[in-house]
């Protein structure tokens, strides 16, 4: 099987220090660019507490055994950051300068090396060196605050919102930036620190802007976009179901309107004084069928209505069917690599990587002393 994928950063080679959340999700959005990712795990893993043929974020990268506590564990990890485009670790700060395997010792090695750092405080400020989880991340950056209804507990929006857009993705957003200036004239590697906390707060730009504009509350369940306008959020239907309404426009709320048959009576909709009544006009008219009969009431519509689906139903989606945002590979559906590319498109080739198993395979592509140890040996 080929060492790297057909997409856009097919030739890239990546090292990714085994971690759980951010990083993996990251190296695994390169691997599925393209990108020829090495994920380095260490004896007794350190991935989700699954079987690892079911950990999705590693699919598309193969895998190496290395312990960085024994002799020579080190060595081994500059052996493929001297061959390697990016690195990323996910460590507390300090921990990969205690393991011999920092920025100083990589760089020195390879200047041409991106050196992604990712945790969810930053490798600088009084929290640094604190445990934490995405939760918390997204706490103190007011985030979290946004979301869930007024009057309750901020509703938790798994770990979508910290680990995976404000920390994976400004991640891979900063290294492939880091990349572009190291491959251009005189340019050179460089450290990028990807913090949670920062990618947070960053994705709250347009927020922060409307409420000094004076066009939002700072509290929850009270402004256009977080569930406090009648004609933006979810709604129950007859069956235990909801339907997701986001008609914002007035041509897209009149057709709502319409078709929801309450256009007559309805207050108008900027009468704020009038939300509730509104809202509560909407919530009956909601509850008179089932999911799947306002489902084909909305459908071929502007109205911005659709149904809410469960992860599990999601991929039946006729329109996700047709795009093929989901595939299946080695009898996992799962979601297929994004974004899409017309020259150069990104696949699901490998399934996920068992710890170890690429172990002489990677030696041999990436031209490196063997990798094996004591460790590692029979896992390749």
């Amino acid at each position: 099987m080929a060492a790297t994928g057909n997409g856009p950063l097919a030739g890239v080679r990546v090292v990714e220090l085994a971690g759980i959340g951010p990083g993996p999700f990251a190296a695994m959005l390169l691997a599925d660019l393209g990108a020829d990712v090495v994920r380095v795990d260490r004896p007794g893993g350190a991935g989700l507490a699954i079987d690892p043929a079911h950990d999705l974020t590693n699919r598309n990268k193969r895998s190496v055994l290395i312990d960085l506590k024994a002799d020579g564990g080190a060595a081994r990890v500059l052996d493929l950051a001297g061959r390697a485009d990016i690195l990323i670790e996910g460590y507390r700060p300090g921990v990969a300068e205690r393991l011999g395997v920092g920025p100083e010792p990589c760089l020195g090695r390879n200047p041409k090396l991106v050196y992604g750092r990712m945790t969810g405080w930053g490798q600088q400020g009084p929290l640094a060196q604190r445990a934490g989880h995405d939760i918390a991340y997204i706490a103190i950056t007011g985030t979290l605050s946004m979301i869930g209804k007024a009057e309750e507990p901020p509703t938790v929006p798994a770990n979508l919102l910290g680990d995976y857009a404000g920390g994976s993705l400004y991640l891979v957003a900063g290294v492939l930036a880091a990349l572009h200036h190291a491959r251009g004239e005189g340019g050179s590697g460089q450290i990028v620190d990807a913090a949670i906390t920062d990618g947070a707060a960053h994705l709250a730009t347009m927020i922060h802007g409307m409420m000094a504009a004076g066009g939002w509350q700072d509290r929850r369940g009270a402004n256009l976009l977080d569930g406090g306008c009648p004609f933006y959020g979810t709604y129950e239907t007859a069956d235990g179901q909801y339907m997701a309404v986001g008609a914002l426009e007035q041509r897209f709320y009149d057709e709502f309107t319409e078709l929801l048959g309450i256009a007559d009576h309805a207050p108008a909709r900027k009468d704020f004084d009038r939300w509730g009544e509104l809202r509560a006009a909407v919530a009956a008219r909601f509850r008179t069928r089932t999911r799947a009969e306002w489902t084909a009431v909305f459908e071929g519509s502007d109205a911005c209505v659709a149904p809410v689906l469960s992860l599990r139903e999601a991929p039946g989606h006729p329109h996700l069917a047709a795009r093929g945002t989901f595939t299946d590979h080695g009898g996992i559906t799962q979601p297929a690599p994004a974004p899409r590319f017309s020259a150069t498109p990104g696949a699901v080739t490998r399934p996920p990587a068992r710890p170890g198993a690429h172990t002489d395979e990677v030696a041999r592509d990436w031209d490196v002393p063997s990798i094996r140890t004591d460790d590692t040996r029979g896992t390749g």
